[in-house]
């Protein structure tokens, strides 16, 4: 493709430099006629030829025939593929990138700035929404900011106060704005755990995430069935805490459990033979549907995403999938199925949804719940809900269903006309 589009960058670059097709012919010893072909990619060029044309045009080889960084035409196909825009015009991102450098770049930064504030209007909200740490410490700001206001109105109102009392007061102002310097340090840190100054470790749960993430949701060792688990998790830098290292202690038993069911060899094999079926897999191994859902979720190039919860709805597992924002604290419409599922243990549901924003991005969810652990006399049962997110390629989406939209959060969702809305929108056009 690159060497293909040599004979666009020569033409380009001779208009740069003002000279006529003719007089560029006659410097390099060809027609004009030939010339032109090879401005129009109808013929290859190559050897000395090209090395008199770049020699001609004052440009080195490689900008003839090298083209526009792989990075920065990938971006642009990603911007381009974001908006409505016709797949032959895609077809043509190295083109423009090579034609108008300038302005590709400019293009491919814009998107990936966007992309970036998207992600952080989302965690930001999912935060300072449900997150008990930054309600805790916006309490603090706000109580430690109300008694300096209550301490300096009394300074300010009453002239009556002896020396001793003045001096108090001020001491007591000293102390809190102090106190009040730190909580706001704090409230940064949790807001932004990169620039914070007081940046604080995570939850427990994102101190397992964190461990989990590094190594990609897969571990060799359980998949062969010999691993250490203990040894593993006392290995791990990410889990800083008792809580951290209980929490993935679970986590790493219930992956060794289902690696021992279903291998993942067998289930490429099966999925080849019976497709993307969560039931007919499960029938397939003998094995629930929640453990085959999280088998599809451990086959890393697939690409899948993965969230489970239980009956209280805390969010015991998320592995998070590109274009689909996964709540951290639940009670967002995108889990609707998760928490159906937990209403109807036994059931597979499917649910095709719609993730509005930059790219429209649509997903297919199968949820399934199942009881765990043992039954006990006059107690209720253990339950927790799996569901598997499996995005859908824009060629075939208008075979499926219609989709459901939903939003990451009431508060940063562009859909209109939800009845299920429980407080206003920021967002007027969507992002």
């Amino acid at each position: 493709m690159r060497e293909a589009l040599t004979g666009t960058r020569i033409r380009d670059r001779r208009v740069m430099a003002g000279t006529k097709q003719s007089a560029l012919a006659r410097e390099i010893g060809i027609s004009a006629s030939y010339l032109n072909l090879i401005e129009h990619n109808r013929r290859r060029i190559g050897g000395k030829l090209l090395l008199d044309i770049a020699s001609a045009l004052g440009v080195e080889v490689s900008a003839l025939t090298t083209g526009a960084e792989a990075a920065l035409v990938a971006t642009l196909r990603e911007a381009g593929s974001d908006t409505p825009i016709a797949a032959a015009e895609l077809d043509r991102a190295e083109d423009f990138a090579g034609r108008f450098p300038g302005w590709a770049d400019a293009l491919a930064q814009s998107h990936r700035k966007l992309a970036a504030l998207e992600h952080t209007v989302e965690v930001l909200s999912d935060r300072l929404t449900h997150d008990p740490e930054v309600a805790a410490s916006v309490h603090e700001v706000l109580s430690t900011a109300a008694s300096i206001r209550s301490t300096a109105s009394i300074l300010a109102e009453d002239k009556t106060l002896s020396a001793e009392w003045r001096d108090r007061f001020h001491a007591n102002i000293d102390a809190d704005s102090r106190r009040l310097a730190e909580s706001s340090k704090t409230l940064v840190g949790f807001l932004d755990a990169e620039t914070g100054e007081a940046a604080t470790a995570g939850t427990p749960q994102e101190d397992v995430e964190a461990f989990l993430e590094t190594h990609d949701y897969g571990f060799a060792a359980l998949e062969a069935g010999d691993a250490d688990i203990e040894e593993m998790i006392a290995e791990a830098p990410e889990l800083t805490s008792v809580a951290a290292r209980h929490i993935a202690q679970g986590v790493l038993e219930r992956m060794r459990s289902d690696a021992g069911r279903i291998a993942l060899p067998d289930l490429r094999t099966a999925i080849e033979g019976v497709g993307l079926n969560p039931p007919a897999l499960a029938a397939h191994f003998g094995a629930s549907v929640p453990c085959t859902l999280r088998r599809l979720a451990s086959l890393p190039d697939l690409g899948f995403g993965l969230v489970v919860a239980d009956r209280a709805g805390s969010l015991l597992f998320r592995k998070g999938i590109e274009g689909f924002t996964i709540p951290r604290y639940g009670s967002a419409c995108p889990l609707w199925p998760l928490f159906q599922a937990l209403g109807l243990p036994g059931q597979v549901l499917y649910q095709r949804v719609a993730m509005p924003g930059r790219a429209d991005a649509v997903f297919d969810c199968f949820a399934a719940a199942e009881t765990t652990g043992y039954a006990a006399l006059n107690a209720p049962p253990l339950v927790q809900s799996t569901m598997l997110i499996v995005p859908v390629p824009e060629a075939e989406r208008e075979a499926g269903p219609k989709p459901f939209s939903v939003g990451p959060a009431c508060r940063i969702c562009p859909v209109t006309g939800c009845e299920g809305r429980r407080e206003p929108s920021i967002l007027s056009d969507g992002f």
